[in-house]
């Protein structure tokens, strides 16, 4: 968990499914949508590119929503248009024993006030920095079960990510990504352990293997008995033989 106060991701891609796979989607090509809430502030760089050609080499026709396109609608009625979702985001509070929200990426606007006001009453949605964000009781309350039924894998690069990754699987999505405890954004680290496990995902391995292949060799480094042994935060929920291609 971060607290934040600021002004505020060779095969061809393919055109159709073989004979023998059941489509994901009623669409030729299968969709992937990055999301990168907070890209202005800490932007992806050349991971965007690298993640995007591996979904590509996948068959997918990739999406990437920046910053402030990223809005409350879009995260309402877009999201099961996707066979692949990767939202890199992050959480602040506004104290430590209070409610924790993920930025969403758009600016506090009077439009999405009025439209989403019983949400802003409730403290579902909520404004810090100009950024908009949405606590744990606005994915229990808007996504229903059956929500996400055409979601493959999600993959939460935020902080403290179970819980909203729990809702979503009981919306139907397949498998979700977690990341347990605090994560940063800067620094590259995040991004570029997120291309490893999509480069994973997008040669055919499922979501467990993934997740244990981008988890492993940081184990298995030698290093000095007193240092410091870093792990990479990722786990998952739900399916872990899923696989995205």
């Amino acid at each position: 968990m971060i607290m934040l106060s600021i002004p505020i991701l060779g095969v061809a891609p393919v055109s159709g499914l073989s004979l023998g796979l059941v489509p994901v989607l009623p669409q030729s090509q299968r969709k992937a949508v990055i999301l990168s809430s907070l890209e202005e502030l800490s932007p992806m760089g050349a991971y965007r590119k690298i993640i995007t050609a591996d979904l590509e080499h996948a068959g997918y026709q990739v999406t990437f929503v920046n910053g402030s396109e990223v809005t409350i609608d879009f995260l309402l009625t877009q999201l099961n248009n996707y066979s692949v979702i990767i939202w890199r985001t992050n959480t602040f509070m506004f104290s430590p024993d209070g409610p924790a929200y993920w930025y969403v990426g758009e600016m506090v606007n009077a439009v999405t006030q009025q439209k989403y006001a019983s949400d802003f009453a409730q403290g579902w949605i909520i404004g810090n920095a100009g950024i908009l964000g949405v606590d744990l009781d606005f994915f229990t309350n808007h996504y229903s079960p059956g929500s996400l039924s055409h979601v493959k894998v999600i993959l939460l690069i935020s902080s403290n990510s179970a819980p909203i990754g729990q809702a979503l699987i009981n919306a139907n999505a397949r498998s979700v990504v977690i990341c347990n405890g605090d994560i940063s954004l800067q620094f590259g680290t995040i991004d570029d352990l997120t291309g490893q496990l999509v480069s994973n995902l997008a040669n055919g391995n499922d979501v467990y293997n993934s997740v244990y292949n981008t988890i492993d060799p940081y184990g298995n480094q030698p290093r000095d008995p007193l240092d410091t042994v870093y792990t990479p935060p990722f786990w998952f929920l739900g399916d872990g033989t899923v696989t995205i291609t």
